[in-house]
């Protein structure tokens, strides 16, 4: 029975995350790698916090209120910052996702080395306490983290100063689970109530501003696409906006600059329709010549230079999010 509840409470709220992704954001290889990955962290800080313990001569009380949650929750953490340097996650949906799956290789392989190294100390509430506390804290606390951190650089851009805060406080949660302020069998109560209920919240408020942002952008994007397809372009807002650049740029930039708009509007509907068609269940197009059409919008983007791109900033802005579906494409 103990080792039940060594993997189905984790397990389970992993496999009603994933559920909760009505928009397919998450990769299944991806999902499988941050399982693996969190079962090398456990291994890894096991070594990690033997040796602090032993550099340092503390004892384990000390060393799992002050040192183990920040070395845990940084090395959790690392591939989290990994995935959203590499545009491989978008919103907190799959953020979160991603997170609970480190969480709950690392929870596994810490479960599996207690109930082996002393089965006889450990009775069934303290199982259950495991299972249903421990395990899904840790998988919350990596959840916490990456969308703290997805949320704050698809505002900022500032990649390493929004990873500190965030990181910062799965340490904080963390070390402040395991000072076990309540009775631990209340403490266990209220994460396995509290947890999914906030869960389910943040799920639901992202799914509603990924269906904004899909209806909103679409909408605009194919309408002005279309114009511009039509020679229409120069009778739109942004149209009139790009023919005032042209005293302050040479006329091939210029040109550059209206080639820019066509392919990344192109490109970024294609995107977002690969989105809605995997929320609905069908398989997305790929076409064979989008790896060359994304090259050519780097190119383009980099003859027009960072000076053109801040200048195109109110029709086109590269922001985290846009570069992250674009990315999609080519994944």
């Amino acid at each position: 029975m103990n080792i039940v509840f060594c993997f189905a409470p984790v397990l389970i709220f992993l496999v009603s995350l994933f559920l909760l992704d009505s928009f397919k954001l998450v990769r299944k290889k991806t999902l499988a790698i941050c399982l693996i990955y969190g079962l090398l962290c456990a291994g890894a800080s096991y070594f990690l916090n033997s040796d602090a313990a032993e550099r340092l001569n503390i004892d384990f009380n000390v060393l799992s209120k002050y040192i183990a949650p920040a070395i845990e929750e940084t090395l959790k953490a690392l591939f989290i910052y990994y995935l959203i340097s590499g545009k491989k996650i978008g919103f907190m949906i799959d953020a979160a996702i991603y997170g609970f799956a480190i969480g709950t290789g690392f929870s596994l392989v810490e479960n599996i080395y207690y109930l082996f190294s002393s089965p006889v100390l450990y009775s069934p509430v303290i199982w259950i306490i495991r299972g249903f506390g421990t395990a899904i804290m840790h998988g919350g606390c990596t959840a916490i983290m990456a969308m703290l951190f997805i949320t704050s650089i698809s505002r900022s851009g500032k990649r390493f100063l929004a990873f500190l805060p965030a990181l910062l406080i799965a340490v904080l949660l963390h070390a402040g689970f395991n000072f076990f302020p309540l009775n631990p069998a209340l403490q266990t109560l209220l994460i396995a109530i509290i947890l999914p209920v906030v869960f389910w919240l943040l799920f639901s408020y992202s799914n509603n501003k990924l269906q904004q942002w899909l209806e909103i952008e679409f909408n605009s994007e194919a309408e002005l696409l279309g114009m511009i397809r039509k020679g229409q372009f120069r009778s739109t807002k942004a149209g009139d906006y790009l023919l005032s650049l042209k005293e302050k740029f040479p006329p091939e930039t210029i040109v550059d600059m209206y080639c820019y708009i066509d392919l990344y509007l192109e490109l970024s509907i294609k995107s977002k329709r690969n989105v809605m068609l995997r929320e609905n269940d069908f398989p997305v197009i790929v076409e064979e010549d989008i790896p060359a059409k994304l090259e050519e919008l780097a190119q383009l983007r980099k003859q027009i230079g960072s000076v053109g791109e801040f200048a195109l900033a109110p029709l086109i802005r590269m922001n985290y999010r846009n570069l992250w579906k674009l990315n999609q494409l080519q994944d």
